[in-house]
C-alpha cells in the first residue's frame, strides 16, 4: 500500500485545461514580465465581472478591481484611501489574521478592536456602535474606517454594520480576503463598503500564488488607488511625487495564474460548499465535536474556504496530557514560512489541552488541523490598544480548530479525516 498523502488545509488547484500556463507563457513570449499588462487587465475585468454579478440573475453593480500584490496591500491602500492617518482610530474585528490590522499601523493610526457575536464568528455590530460611540467620547472624534472580517468566508451581519456605518458616516473597508465568492443575500461580499479586500495567496480559493485585489466603487477611485499602487508619480517624463506611493501592483504573470483560476473559480466554490456539508453529515454524532455551521438565513451564503469546529473542553484527546510541554522548534503546517524562536512552549491566551492533543494527533495521521486565528487584542505587538469584547473570539479560540477544505480534498479524506478524530478522543 502507498504511502497517505498529507491531507493540508487548503491548497491551489490549477485549471485541467492549463489555462495558467498558457497565460503566463504568453507573458514571457510578449515580454511582459513586469507589475503591469495585459494579463493584469484581463484579471481586473474577470474579477470585476464576478464581483458585479448577483446569485438571481438580477441588475449587476458596476465596481472596479484593482490587482495588488497582495491581499494586506489591498488593505493598506484601502485605508489610506479612506483618509486614514497619523493620531486616527479604526474600528476592526479582532478574530482575524494579522493582515486585517497590521496596515492600519503602517499609516500612523491605531486599530480598536471589536470582538465577535456567536453565529457568524464575525464583529458584533451592537459592540461596533458601543464602541463609536466610546472612542467619539473619548478622543472628540469617530475611527475613521471599520473593517469587518469575512472569517474562514463566514459574511458578516452587513446589514447591521452597514447600518451602523451610514448611521455615523464612517466608510467600511470589507476584509474579503477569506470570502473569495461568498455572498449575502446574493450579493458578492467585497461589494458592500466602499472598498472590498481580496487575497489570492497560494491558500485561497483561487490563487495568483500570492496578490491579491482592491474592489472599488468607480474607476476614479480605482484609479486613485493604482496611482498608490504605482509610486504615486505625476505626469511629467521624469519621476515627479507629490505623495508617497508603493510598489505594490500585481506582476503580469501572477495575473496570468489568475486568469486561469477564475476559469475554475465557480468548481471551487461548489467543492467546499460539498465538503461542509460532508464535515456536518459526518460529525452530527460525534460527542463534543461541533462544526461551525452559517446561520440558518437564506441571506448567507459562505464559501466554507475553511471547515471550522470545536470541540467541548471535557472531551479528552489522546495525548493531551503531554500538550504544550515542549517548544515547538519549527512552523507549524505547510507554507508557514519563517518563525520567530521562542523559549516557552505556553502563552497566557493559548488553545485548550485537548485542541492542541487534537492537533498533534492528526498532524501524525498527516493530516494537517490547525487552531482558529488567535484574538488580536490578545496579541503582545497590540498589548494597550482597546478593544470592546464580550469574551466570545477568546471562547472560540480556545476550543476552535480548521479541519482542510481545499480543492485536493476527496470525499474518502473527509471521511478519514473524521475516522481520525473518533480514533483521536476514543469514539
Amino acid at each position: 500500500m502507498s504511502e497517505r498523502k498529507t491531507i493540508y488545509l487548503c491548497l491551489a488547484h490549477m485549471s485541467e485545461a492549463g489555462y495558467e500556463q498558457k497565460y503566463v507563457k504568453e507573458a514571457f513570449d510578449t515580454n511582459w514580465v513586469v507589475p503591469m499588462g495585459p494579463n493584469v487587465n484581463a484579471f481586473e475585468k474577470d474579477l470585476a465581472a464576478f464581483a458585479n454579478s448577483k446569485s438571481d440573475g438580477s441588475e449587476s453593480l458596476d465596481r472596479c478591481v484593482v490587482c495588488l500584490s497582495a491581499g494586506t496591500a489591498a488593505v493598506h491602500l484601502a485605508l489610506l484611501a479612506c483618509g486614514v492617518g497619523p493620531g486616527d482610530e479604526v474600528c476592526v474585528q479582532s478574530f482575524t489574521f494579522c493582515a486585517s490590522s497590521h496596515p492600519i499601523t503602517y499609516l500612523g493610526a491605531r486599530p480598536v478592536f471589536i470582538g465577535s457575536e456567536a453565529q457568524t464568528w464575525n464583529m458584533d455590530p451592537g459592540l461596533l456602535e458601543e464602541a463609536i460611540l466610546d472612542r467619539k467620547a473619548k478622543t472628540g472624534k469617530y475611527p475613521k474606517a471599520i473593517v469587518p472580517v469575512a472569517l474562514y468566508g463566514m459574511p458578516y451581519r452587513i446589514d447591521e454594520i452597514m447600518a451602523i456605518a451610514d448611521k455615523y458616516g464612517i466608510p467600511v473597508v470589507e476584509d474579503a480576503a477569506e470570502g473569495m465568492g461568498s455572498r449575502f443575500n446574493g450579493q458578492v461580499l467585497g461589494t458592500f463598503g466602499k472598498y472590498g479586500v481580496l487575497s489570492f495567496n497560494g491558500n485561497k480559493m483561487i490563487t495568483t500564488s500570492g496578490g491579491g485585489a482592491l474592489i472599488c466603487r468607480n474607476p476614479e477611485e480605482a484609479n486613485q488607488v493604482m496611482w498608490y499602487a504605482t509610486q504615486a508619480r505625476d505626469a511629467y517624463p521624469y519621476y515627479q511625487h507629490t505623495a508617497i506611493g508603493y510598489n505594490y501592483r500585481m506582476s503580469n504573470v501572477c495575473a496570468g495564474i489568475g486568469r486561469g483560476q477564475m476559469t475554475v473559480l465557480n468548481d471551487h466554490l461548489a467543492h467546499h460548499r460539498h465538503v461542509q456539508a460532508l464535515y456536518e453529515e459526518l460529525l452530527k454524532d460525534v460527542p463534543g465535536v461541533h462544526i461551525h455551521k452559517q446561520p440558518d438565513d437564506q441571506r448567507y451564503d459562505s464559501n466554507f474556504w475553511l471547515c471550522a469546529a470545536t470541540i467541548d473542553p471535557e472531551v479528552h484527546v489522546k495525548g493531551q496530557e503531554e500538550a504544550y510541554k515542549e517548544v515547538i522548534r519549527t512552523a507549524v503546517g505547510g507554507a508557514a514560512g519563517v518563525i520567530h524562536a521562542v523559549d516557552c512552549p505556553t502563552t497566557d491566551c493559548q488553545p485548550n489541552e485537548n485542541v492542541e492533543a487534537l492537533r498533534v494527533f492528526m498532524l501524525g495521521k498527516k493530516v494537517e488541523c490547525r487552531p482558529v486565528w488567535k484574538p488580536m487584542h490578545r496579541q503582545p505587538v497590540y498589548e494597550g490598544c482597546a478593544a470592546y469584547t464580550n469574551g466570545i473570539e477568546e471562547d472560540i479560540f480556545k476550543v476552535g480548530f480548521c479541519l482542510p477544505a481545499g480543492p485536493y480534498v476527496s470525499d474518502e479524506d473527509v471521511k478519514y479525516i473524521v475516522e481520525c478524530i473518533k480514533e483521536a478522543i476514543g469514539k
